[in-house]
């Protein structure tokens, strides 16, 4: 099966005919110095009326606000996260600008910017927004203002594309086309009266097709930065019936290593059950290459999706954001190095338990 990723799909694509036609750009950051980060989402559900529209800053202790050198390294008491989900109307596919977020392409492959303006809600214990309408009430709000540019290194440098056969069961959609990249980031992030000036690194993503939240099993989709010359992602996706996919990639030093192989070991605490500690392991059959890593999970915020089946019944889709702290091994250039990213672990929930801890 081969894959086409063409300069034209850094925009927008033509609105299919299913209702649940999706189309959406996602990207995260994170500044080790000044710990701050967070990502970026607007999903197109134009057939149905509406855009998906998501803001998630993590942020350090107020009084580490100044602080730099990783001043309030490794989380802790104090941080915060700062968020806001809308769900504004739009009516058609012609932009990602939705919400007081918008996105501005620049030159395919090498450079995008995305402006924020709006508020967040202020959550000192983000676990809250597992009952979303309690956190956004019982919750302070302050202004909010994102500056960024995002420049990744070309063509080389990105990861998937549309196949050029169907791959996905009716009914079971998630992406038709689907790709990623390792970006840098610049520029500043203000909410209420702090701001900072921020120089890091993330990750990009951009989707297109029908898509059900409820169509995977569950999957754990780990992102890694360990500066500019070396990065991850890792996917596990799981199917009800059948065995899913495990694969991803390594950025390294130039050089695009794609992973055939996908290994995720997960340590959960807490009455909810959230993802805390992670094992991994990349290989790469083509380059003859394996890494192996571990993160630790700073903040995380519970997000959730419903549906409706057609005999009326609802189903509960929990999709766990965490900005976490990685390290990893396998690169003799850049052996036990230590960076930052997002773990998202999204799980069914079937009779109040997420369905994928037993991996």
């Amino acid at each position: 099966m081969g894959v086409r990723l063409d300069p034209s799909d850094e925009y927008m694509h033509e609105l299919g005919p299913e209702s649940n036609f999706n189309e959406s750009m996602y990207i995260n950051c994170f500044d080790p110095v000044h710990q701050v980060g967070g990502w970026f989402r607007i999903g197109n559900r134009a057939n149905e009326g509406y855009a998906e529209m998501t803001v998630c800053l993590y942020l350090p202790a107020e009084d580490a606000a100044g602080a730099a050198d990783g001043a309030d390294a490794d989380g802790g008491a104090g941080r915060q996260v700062g968020f806001m989900f809308k769900r504004p109307n739009i009516a058609d596919n012609d932009a990602f600008d939705a919400g007081g977020l918008r996105w501005t392409m620049v030159t395919p492959f090498e450079e995008l910017k995305i402006e924020y303006t709006g508020k967040v809600v202020l959550l000192d214990d983000p676990l809250q927004m597992a009952n979303p309408k309690e956190a956004f009430t019982n919750n302070p709000y302050a202004e909010c203002e994102v500056r960024l540019t995002f420049s990744g290194q070309g063509r080389p440098s990105m990861f998937g594309g549309e196949p050029d056969q169907p791959h996905e069961t009716p009914g079971e959609e998630f992406a038709k086309g689907h790709y990623e990249q390792l970006v840098e980031a610049a520029g500043s992030i203000r909410v209420g009266d702090r701001e900072w000036q921020i120089n890091c690194c993330g990750l990009r993503d951009h989707s297109w097709g029908p898509r059900y939240w409820q169509a995977p099993w569950y999957y754990r989709w780990l992102t890694a930065n360990f500066g500019k010359d070396l990065g991850f992602m890792a996917s596990r996706v799981a199917k009800k019936d059948g065995p899913g996919t495990r694969g991803g990639f390594v950025w390294e030093d130039g050089q695009l290593h794609l992973c055939d192989h996908c290994e995720v070991s997960t340590e959960f605490g807490g009455e909810d059950t959230y993802h805390q500690k992670i094992t991994g392991l990349l290989r790469s059959s083509r380059s003859n290459r394996e890494w192996t890593f571990t993160g630790e999970v700073m903040d995380l915020i519970p997000l959730r999706n419903r549906r409706q089946d057609p005999e009326g019944n609802w189903l509960v889709t929990r999709i766990s954001e965490g900005v976490t702290r990685w390290t990893i091994d396998g690169s003799p250039a850049h052996e036990h190095a230590v960076g930052y990213g997002l773990s998202e672990y999204l799980d069914q929930i079937i009779d109040d338990e997420p369905v994928g801890i037993a991996e």
